[in-house]
């Protein structure tokens, strides 16, 4: 796509497993390491990246001609979502071709601007935006978030054979929320289970890229719009991030994928 060297998909089974907090830190932490990054909020019922990114409520991107967007910046990451151009206290009604189409027009009507690399916060599921992404786009790679509990892997199972049938390489799986330490005396728990993101890297032969823990300075940052990359670059819970990054870029830089053809039959 103009404007753009590498896509990856940053998505999950399920919703709840932290898949937008995982999308806003990678993205900030590929842009520490020196790329030029931007993020499209690919969650049109529930955009939560304007918040995160710390963009306030009512700020809207500039439009150049008739029907191209430029999109916003935030902490040096280029950025559009569904938050930029409705009210985001309004309930979106919309039936499946109408957000498949607003998808579509954030994709293709934002001038991206010479980007490394373009990470889309998919919704969670396997359905519309995601076919049309793999149809549409040239996705480098796909990034796959959980949590260790056994009720997420079954969804996060689902994600990985999508990209899967749509010829979309799965760079790896993060394991978010693996272990929670108490702040007053230090005791560790598996809140969530544990090797749930070990097991099911293994069973689809894919990369465990990090573990992320159950932290409340992950959840505060990220909704006060300065997220941990930022707010604590030096913090263990940064330094995962950067891991993080530095794997998907080495697995993704140089690989060209072509959209794939998707057939349905009985």
């Amino acid at each position: 796509m103009e404007g753009i060297k590498h896509i990856v998909a940053v998505a999950s089974g399920k919703g709840g497993v932290g898949k937008s907090t995982v999308t806003v830190n990678l993205a900030l932490a590929l842009s520490a390491q020196g790329y030029r990054v931007g993020v499209l909020d690919a969650d049109i019922y529930g955009p939560s990246q304007a918040q995160m990114l710390g963009v306030a409520e009512g700020t809207r991107p500039q439009t150049v001609g008739e029907n191209t967007f430029l999109p916003l910046e935030a902490h040096g990451l280029q950025a559009m979502s569904m938050a930029f151009l409705v009210n985001s206290r309004d309930a979106l009604v919309w039936r499946g071709p109408m957000v498949v189409g607003a998808f579509q027009q954030m994709l293709n009507q934002t001038k991206w601007d010479d980007l490394d690399f373009l990470l889309i916060d998919m919704p969670p599921g396997t359905g519309d935006i995601q076919l049309t992404l793999a149809q549409k786009v040239p996705v480098s790679g796909a990034v796959v978030v959980t949590t260790p509990q056994d009720i997420a892997l079954l969804d996060a199972r689902k994600g990985i054979e999508m990209f899967r049938k749509v010829k979309v390489p799965v760079v790896g799986v993060v394991e978010n929320m693996s272990l929670y330490t108490c702040e007053k005396c230090g005791h560790e728990a598996t809140i969530f289970g544990a090797g749930g993101g070990e097991r099911i890297a293994d069973e689809y032969n894919t990369a465990l890229l990090g573990r992320l823990p159950l932290t409340l300075d992950i959840r505060e940052l990220a909704d006060s719009g300065t997220p941990s990359v930022i707010a604590k670059p030096e913090s263990a819970e940064s330094q995962a991030f950067a891991d993080i990054a530095r794997q998907v870029a080495q697995a993704v830089m140089g690989t060209q994928q072509s959209g794939p053809t998707i057939s349905f039959s009985e």
